[in-house]
């Protein structure tokens, strides 16, 4: 059911590039009331008000089809908020471990992958768990201890970037946020109504003449 929001004016674009759940994210902008513009011209997304830059797909190989069509250097010189989804959100760290990839090297860390150490742990990290230790306006009308969807196999450790941590084999970040960009480790998209209300927090962020 969609909540009762303010109507929203915002130019949101959403990446194109050959990484899965690009649907779903943008319907999810719909719910809100907002048509997303789905593109990969440089043009287009350097205008819009914000950007999501979502994704399910395997580090090494997002990141060459990035850099073949210049999209990673884009990302890094956008200035309006920009939102990094599952893979988004690794790809705009340093490094990560899966296919030993060099990333955008937005955020200052690594992404690592999990190690088990009991047969109950399974890889990949796959359905609802709760967050803690949230710091962002992202998180706005969110409580702790609040459910969203996790699918991974890969992790970013806690670090001072973190505005909200997660649990499984290990504490991890499953949200960060510097300057203009946010990102989120979990699917907001899959979330539910907590995750309708990040996108909303998060559109509201780039809203024209937002206080």
């Amino acid at each position: 059911m969609l909540l009762n929001y303010t109507t929203l004016e915002v130019d949101v674009a959403i990446i194109k590039y050959n990484a899965g759940n690009i649907c779903s994210v943008a319907n999810a902008v719909r719910r809100l009331g907002i048509e997303p513009n789905i593109t990969d011209k440089a043009d287009e997304i350097s205008k819009a008000d914000c950007v999501l830059f979502p994704g399910q797909g395997e580090a090494a190989y997002t990141m060459q089809h990035l850099r073949n069509s210049g999209l990673d250097r884009l990302i890094k010189e956008l200035r309006q908020p920009v939102l990094g989804i599952c893979i988004g959100m690794q790809l705009m760290c340093r490094h990560s471990e899966e296919g030993n990839t060099d990333c955008l090297g937005i955020f200052p860390a690594d992404v690592k992958r999990f190690c088990p150490t009991l047969h109950s742990q399974k890889i990949p990290h796959m359905g609802w768990n709760s967050l803690h230790n949230l710091k962002s306006p992202l998180y706005e009308g969110v409580n702790e201890g609040d459910f969203v969807y996790f699918i991974h196999s890969f992790y970013v450790p806690q670090n001072e970037l973190s505005v909200a941590d997660c649990d499984y084999i290990e504490p991890f970040c499953a949200s960060m946020h510097r300057d203009n960009y946010y990102a989120t480790q979990f699917h907001p998209e899959k979330s539910g109504r907590v995750g309708e209300q990040i996108i909303h927090n998060f559109i509201e962020i780039a809203r024209p003449n937002h206080d």
